[in-house]
């Protein structure tokens, strides 16, 4: 039966994905806090679980693959007081990580619920806050920073990346950030042709506009789609209007105008 040794208790993983817990014999008050790490893969939460606790948080630790796994332990355990949910290189905009991050908000309101990734861009940013989580944190800060992050969710404040802040200041001096939000996807070029095909326009439409021939245009498209895993350029903008619904509506206004 596999189990691992994490500060002198074995845990068995058949039975349980992972639990590291900061136990302080001479500490009483840090059993009132708990931290809830949600990370599917083992060795990156057992890793950022040990460094917390090596930085000596107040708080105890709880490590898990699922926030499913939390139903078999609630009742070793005081009530979660933040969630960190580390959804790695995963995009916010998937079913699966939007919902994750919606249900955890709702059911443990108003525990925190922070996002760890492995980027920092901007619409990424945006999307995990208007999903309800309350900070969100790059995977390239350091732990002494992901710690700062946490406990600014705990005293009620909204932790985000000073990178992203950095991007959102440059699109706002730009004054005209349109395709820029895409610009970790895309081209530039395949940028302003995903723009045109949220608008509706016809192949030889975008090609006049872009000073581009068709059959060029054809070409980003494909690539486009490919990109995107769509099969038709219908599916290309319902793609890019899920993962950036907010960037440029049809209209034309841009989503930095108040």
């Amino acid at each position: 039966m596999n189990s691992d040794i994490i500060g002198g208790n074995e845990i068995n993983s058949d039975r349980i994905d992972h639990i590291v817990a900061a136990r302080d014999s001479a500490a009483t008050d840090n059993h009132e806090r708990l931290l809830v790490i949600i990370d599917s893969r083992a060795l990156d939460r057992q890793c950022l679980a040990q460094s917390i606790i090596a930085h000596k948080m107040d708080m105890q630790v709880l490590a898990l693959g699922t926030m499913v796994a939390w139903g078999q332990h609630r009742n070793n355990y005081p009530a979660p007081s933040a969630i960190l949910l580390n959804v790695g290189a995963r995009r916010i905009a998937e079913p699966t990580v939007s919902e994750e991050i919606r249900g955890l908000s709702s059911e443990f309101a108003p525990t925190p619920v922070i996002v760890l990734a492995d980027t920092d861009e901007l619409a990424q940013v945006v999307k995990a806050l208007e999903y309800g989580a309350k900070g969100y944190i790059p995977s390239s800060v350091s732990i002494d920073v992901c710690i700062e992050a946490i406990d600014l969710a705990l005293a009620g404040g909204i932790f985000v990346p000073a990178s992203s802040i950095f991007a959102m200041r440059r699109l706002l001096e730009a004054g005209n950030p349109v395709a820029r939000p895409l610009a970790g996807m895309f081209t530039a070029r395949q940028a302003e042709v995903v723009e045109a095909l949220r608008r509706g326009k016809a192949n030889k439409i975008i090609a006049y506009e872009l000073n581009l021939r068709e059959s060029t245009v054809k070409v980003h498209i494909r690539n486009i789609m490919r990109k995107v895993k769509a099969t038709n350029r219908t599916e290309v903008a319902y793609k890019i209007n899920d993962l950036f619904p907010a960037d440029t509506p049809v209209d034309g206004t841009n989503w930095l105008d108040p």
